[in-house]
């Protein structure tokens, strides 16, 4: 840290900064190559203990790898000089200290850090300057300044702060520790014991603060998450491919990251595709009740007496007082599994009793052992037998009589007509399962075995999963906390959530803090402005997002008839011509004659989740495949087309905009058809 205190004269300070820079690298290295040379040999009681701490030091080195293309800090807090000793802190993605120990670089989620994103001059939290960097290819080329604490400064907005917000994507999504806003650091920075849902517009960074508040956790509260785990779940895994690299840059890299499909699939394979409308009746939380009901229908009251015979002696057990334990189990609500291994233990107890009454004196090797009894193990697999979860969903899906005794008063007719297989499977194995039906298995087993509980679950798009995959993502999270993140007006599902309500109800999370973010920083206002046309049609009780970004000229709509694809591929080379990504989206059956008309023109392009370069930046996108993503220019092909192939008309609008919203820089919608009477106003 430089020794002189803020507020004396600095005739060079670029040069300063740069040289603090350097320095920084350096004992960044030197905190590395620290690591590097530490010798485990006479630390480690066995090869486990060695294994596991070689592991934890080859994670601390990757931790401290200095990343050219990222600046090691970013911005400088000097407090006024009546607080923090007047002492003066550099803020980076991660904490650097000298060989005194002494700190460079503070952590961005260190408490000293916060007035960084959220003091103001009408709130200055006792800093006398922010200064924020300016980097070209990893070099330090600039820095602005604000004296929060100087009346006589006006507040203005920060071109530097601008400049990386509208930073040309070319690769994966990149953090945004240097740009978070206030109210998004709120939301960052939230307590680990609560869940908090954020509703947010295209472009207001609600992905980007799920992910940083991922981080920020693991930060505030590493021992415990690193106990009970931490897991983020995605749409689709184009999706997790493009965010994958956002905590690894921030020196996290434990986090696992996954969807709810894949989630669920661990019992079953997944080959099959549901029709829409049994995939919603399968997705409605009443499945629930109906695979209790199931279940516990294998349960059976006894009607016999036991008898257990040990030695010379018997031990008769009535039937009633059978009836007696297994009603109570019933009653308790306890796991399926939990019950049926508790059981034979109330059995024996009960056996031991009776020994004890006629004078013997049994132990706990005594009460485990008649447990484990032939009789005893007999009349439990007759009244409480076991159930493979994929065998009992099987046989709801297969067998009409089964399924309409246990859906009675909970599933119409057309519904149950609706889940039925047309053709019964021969065996579990022979099914063709589909997504809805791993969610049914998934929660058919945590009815018999309890799932066990993470400590944080980030749910990304959210606002897309039905009732019975809100129950599994809760199910993960239910002694921990999640962040629930999503757009109600892009649920493009036929499934998709009414409200946030409704979603936290079947999450298990009611008591969830729910915010709203509706500053757009990644949307042009023109565009933003000509996609919410859309939103009375598709969400008419959200507001409308106040984009921060005027870029004149950033929206053109052409019209080219009769055949659009000539206009779309001239589009797509125009959009060639400036820096950064470019997305061409279209209809799911457009994508074969716009991919034959790129090859013809020359143009190589990628499928998503292929990662960007320099030389290769055009990405033909399935509307399907498009939500989450982001391009610098989108080339927008027939949006009536993409209404056209949903289901219905609100579905469709919500898909179209979701596609008419993934353009940071400029947007271009080409069209032969009529544009959709709601778009067109």
């Amino acid at each position: 840290m430089p020794a002189d205190l803020p507020g004396s004269p600095d005739p060079d300070p670029l040069a300063r900064e740069r040289a603090h820079l350097a320095a920084s690298r350096a004992a960044l290295r030197a905190m590395r190559e620290d690591v590097e040379a530490l010798d485990i040999t006479d630390v480690t009681a066995n090869w486990v203990n060695a294994a596991v701490l070689e592991a934890q030091i080859e994670q601390r080195i990757t931790a401290l790898a200095d990343l050219s293309h990222t600046p090691l800090f970013f911005g400088r807090l000097d407090y006024l000089a009546t607080t923090q000793e007047g002492q003066r802190f550099y803020i980076g993605r991660r904490h650097v200290h000298d060989g005194d120990g002494d700190p460079m670089v503070v952590d961005w989620r260190a408490p000293v850090s916060q007035p960084f994103y959220r003091a103001s001059k009408k709130d200055p939290q006792d800093v006398g300057l922010r200064r924020r960097f300016g980097y070209t290819g990893g070099e330090l080329t600039a820095y602005e300044d604000e004296r929060l604490s100087d009346p006589d400064e006006a507040e203005r907005t920060s071109k530097l702060l601008q400049a990386e917000i509208e930073r040309p994507r070319v690769g994966p999504m990149r953090d945004i520790v240097a740009t978070i806003q206030p109210e998004q650091d709120e939301i960052v920075r939230s307590g680990l014991g609560g869940t908090v849902c954020v509703q947010g517009g295209p472009g207001t960074g609600k992905t980007a603060v799920g992910l940083h508040r991922v981080a920020y956790l693991l930060y505030a509260h590493r021992e415990r998450l690193a106990r009970t785990g931490t897991l983020v779940i995605g749409p689709n895994r184009s999706f997790l491919h493009y965010i994958e690299q956002v905590l690894p840059a921030l020196g996290e890299l434990e986090v696992q990251q996954t969807t709810v499909d894949d989630l669920v699939a661990t019992r079953v394979e997944v080959r099959g595709v549901d029709d829409a409308a049994a995939a919603v009746v399968k997705g409605d939380a009443r499945m629930a009740e109906v695979l209790r009901r199931a279940l516990y229908a294998h349960v059976t009251l006894p009607t016999e007496p036991l008898m257990v015979v040990r030695g010379s002696r018997r031990w008769r057990v009535p039937a009633y007082e059978l009836e007696e334990m297994v009603r109570e189990l019933l009653d308790r609500g306890i796991r399926y599994g939990a019950a049926r291994e508790a059981l034979p233990q109330r059995i024996a107890h009960a056996v031991l009793v009776r020994m004890e009454q006629a004078g013997e004196a049994p132990d706990d090797r005594v009460q485990n052992a008649v447990a484990r009894n032939a009789a005893v193990k007999a009349v439990v697999k007759e009244v409480w037998p076991p159930v493979e979860p994929a065998k009992l969903v099987y046989r709801l899906l297969s067998d009409a009589e089964f399924l309409a005794a246990h859906a009675d008063g909970l599933l119409s007719a057309e519904e149950q007509k609706a889940v039925l297989w047309p053709k019964p499977p021969r065996s579990v194995k022979s099914a063709t399962w589909s997504a809805a039906d791993a969610v049914l298995v998934d929660e058919a087993a945590d009815l018999v075995e309890r799932t066990h509980s993470l400590g944080h679950v980030v749910l990304d798009e959210a606002q897309d999963l039905s009732p019975m995959q809100y129950r599994a993502v809760g199910r993960r999270c239910t002694t921990g906390s999640a962040t629930v993140l999503g757009d109600l007006a892009q649920g493009t599902t036929p499934w998709a959530t009414a409200s946030w309500a409704d979603a936290l109800r079947h999450l298990g999370k009611t008591d969830a803090a729910v915010e709203e973010l509706t500053a757009g920083f990644r949307v042009p206002r023109e565009v933003i402005a000509y996609a919410s046309r859309l939103l009375p049609h598709i969400a008419p009780d959200l507001a409308e997002v106040r984009s921060v970004r005027e870029a004149p000229g950033s929206l053109e709509v052409v019209r080219h008839a009769p055949d659009a694809t000539p206009a779309v591929v001239s589009a797509c080379l125009s959009a060639l011509e400036h820096e950064g990504s470019i997305g061409l989206i279209a209809a799911d059956a457009r994508l074969e004659p716009l991919a034959r008309a790129l090859t013809e023109a020359g143009l190589s392009y990628l499928a998503p989740g292929e990662e960007t370069t320099p030389e290769s930046r055009l990405t033909l996108v399935p509307a399907s495949l498009a939500k989450g993503l982001e391009y610098d220019y989108v080339v927008l092909d027939e949006p009536s087309a993409i209404v056209d192939a949903e289901p219905d008309e609100r579905t469709g609008l919500r898909r179209l905009y979701v596609s008419l919203t993934r353009a940071v820089s400029g947007l271009t919608a080409v069209h032969a058809a009529d544009l959709p009477a709601q778009l067109a106003g």
